[in-house]
């Protein structure tokens, strides 16, 4: 299903804040169907391996910091064209930048804490909702 799945994480600042529902709410509204879903936490070693593209980043661990601090919502979202749609959807990753009515210009604090994660092609979807979820926990 190639350009029907995307992958989305609501991160920690968003869970702690109280915005799984509301967030939920507006991916579900806009179309999207919610094939996996889980409330977990990633450890150190899981959000260096997810996030291993940005390794050499000077952001990297500040990143890896945050993305461990506490729980997220991982999910995988099917809808036609999902990726472009979740990104549209989701906004820029500043929220100063994102779009009115646009998930991170709702829910975002800033560039750093900004609410949640969006695959951003096809291919880094399916890694991404791989790294999550098996194939039975998909539905």
């Amino acid at each position: 299903m190639a350009g029907n799945r995307t992958f989305t994480m609501i991160k920690p600042d968003a869970v702690e804040d109280g915005h799984i529902g509301a967030i939920l709410e507006q991916i579900t509204a806009s179309g999207f169907r919610i094939v996996a879903m889980k409330l977990t936490q990633m450890t150190q070693r899981d959000a260096e391996t997810f996030y291993a593209i940005h390794k050499e980043r000077p952001f990297f661990g500040e990143l890896v910091e945050f993305m461990t601090r506490g729980p997220i919502v991982a999910a995988i979202l099917e809808k036609e064209n999902a990726v472009e749609d979740f990104r549209t959807l989701i906004g820029a990753t500043n929220p100063e930048d994102a779009a009115e009515g646009t998930i991170r210009k709702k829910y975002a604090k800033n560039v750093g804490e900004n609410a949640v994660h969006g695959s951003d092609s096809d291919e880094n979807a399916e890694i991404e909702g791989a790294f999550h979820f098996s194939g039975r926990e998909m539905f």
